[in-house]
């Protein structure tokens, strides 16, 4: 197996190589695929079932990631598996200096979703029932893993330590700058994202499974529906599996939370509570509309089309979702991901969500018949897909301090379609709107 401790070198392809091997999506999704399809048989459509799927979809991809490509020895774990650990009395006062920073959070968090009100509504109140039932089984297996990794870790003095120093108070001695607020930073990400995706599996999963074989093959509306349903169930099972597992041993740990407010404030306006474009929103664009099949319902040929490029682009969608295995998560840093999707493009989920809803929405066609309707709907569409523009902005500028995500960067607007033709079409406007071809300069290249 080619040596992947190097995540900025480049491949076979030139490409700089993924921090992610294809493998690790593969077998998740197998699993996953496996369980479904078991639980579709027996009609097991309830919460834990959707759990399971989680777990069967996370198990998998553990395995793969430690037995065949071996993250665990990625030095960008920062654990040294060279020699013997550290005797424990040289470790047993940070580690409890980092048990006091870690235990705190988890309260912090605990407090914080009691205080949201949020948190006691519709999915949500499962998803608390699981975090209070975890809640023990953690605290109680903290102390044998921070104690374990502490001898290993090559400078076990990191963030969460920094934060424990800050609540013990001066005889932990002062914290290093920046590192607690880079630690509740993770955490924040982590506490946010985790809670919101256990809130929807459950019920993704149960719209895959209530689904009966004769009505999915019914006409190509409901064959649509069920595999775009089934296609979103990947992406949040992967999503989910991505934000409980932020461990080192897998080299999945968070190297870094995004440090810049406006990139908080462009992803948290796409998820509830804070939601801009759902139902009554300010940027709901959904007044006065009505589905693609509605409007295609008399042109059958057109609307199979038409579901088919839906279904093509909820599946570049999970499957960019896929490409991390264990490592997705908004607002983070945690390997840089070259390979599927985002060997097309540097936002490849943007891109494709983006295009189902103009295609599925289609918001230039009203029910009521005003063209003022019309109007302001695809207004407030072309402004939710800037705000997803703005979002990867703000990632691209937390990710270049990495040189891998440079390194990556400079390689995609040299070779991949969609920056080069980006590149073109800008180049073609700065000649004076001169026609496209292909003697125009990519990036003044």
């Amino acid at each position: 197996m080619k040596d992947r401790s190097a995540p900025h070198s480049e491949g076979a392809s030139g490409c700089p190589r993924s921090a992610v091997s294809h493998g690790v999506g593969l077998v998740g999704l197998i699993g996953l695929v496996g369980w479904t399809l078991i639980a579709w048989h027996f009609g097991m459509d309830g919460p834990h079932a959707g759990i399971a799927a989680v777990v069967a979809c996370g198990v998998p991809m553990i395995a793969w990631s430690l037995l065949v490509d071996k993250v665990h020895r990625n030095p960008t774990t920062g654990i040294n598996w060279t020699g013997s650990p550290r005797p424990l009395r040289e470790t047993v006062d940070i580690s409890i200096v980092k048990l006091a920073g870690l235990w705190a959070t988890w309260g912090g968090i605990a407090l914080f979703y009691g205080l949201a009100r949020w948190y006691s509504d519709g999915g949500y109140v499962y998803a608390m029932k699981l975090l209070t039932g975890a809640a023990p089984v953690l605290f109680v297996l903290s102390v044998p893993y921070i104690v374990w990794i502490d001898r290993r870790l090559v400078e076990p003095r990191d963030d969460c330590f920094a934060f424990g120093q800050w609540v013990i108070g001066g005889a932990a001695g002062q914290p290093e700058a920046g590192k607690i607020a880079d630690h509740l930073r993770s955490w924040a990400v982590k506490a946010f994202f985790l809670a919101f995706m256990l809130s929807v599996v459950p019920d993704n999963f149960a719209s895959v499974i209530r689904w009966q074989p004769a009505d999915i093959l019914s006409g190509p509306v409901p064959l649509a529906s069920f595999l775009i349903a089934s296609l979103f169930l990947i992406d949040v099972a992967f999503a989910t599996v991505g934000y409980m597992l932020t461990l080192r041993p897998l080299d999945a740990h968070i190297r870094s939370a995004n440090p810049l407010t406006a990139g908080w404030a462009a992803a948290l306006i796409c998820y509830p509570p804070f939601v801009l474009m759902g139902s009554g929103g300010p940027l709901d664009y959904h007044r006065g509309t009505a589905d693609w099949s509605v409007w295609l319902a008399d042109h059958p040929l057109l609307l199979a089309i038409w579901g088919g490029l839906l279904v093509l682009l909820t599946g570049i969608y999970a499957w960019a979702t896929v490409a991390f295995g264990l490592r997705f998560s908004n607002l983070t840093h945690r390997g840089i991901i070259t390979h599927g999707p985002y060997r097309w493009t540097r936002h490849p989920a943007y891109l494709a969500k983006n295009l189902f809803w103009w295609l599925s929405v289609i918001p230039v066609l009203t029910t009521t018949g005003h063209w003022t309707d019309a109007v302001r709907n695809c207004a407030l569409l072309a402004l939710t897909s800037a705000v997803y523009y703005w979002r990867a902005r703000t990632e691209e500028a937390h990710l270049s301090a990495d040189p891998a995500y440079r390194d990556y960067s400079a390689w995609m607007d040299r070779h991949a379609p969609i920056p080069r033709l980006i590149a073109r079409i800008r180049g073609a406007r700065a000649a004076g709107s001169v026609p496209l071809s292909p003697h125009v300069p990519t990036s003044g290249r």
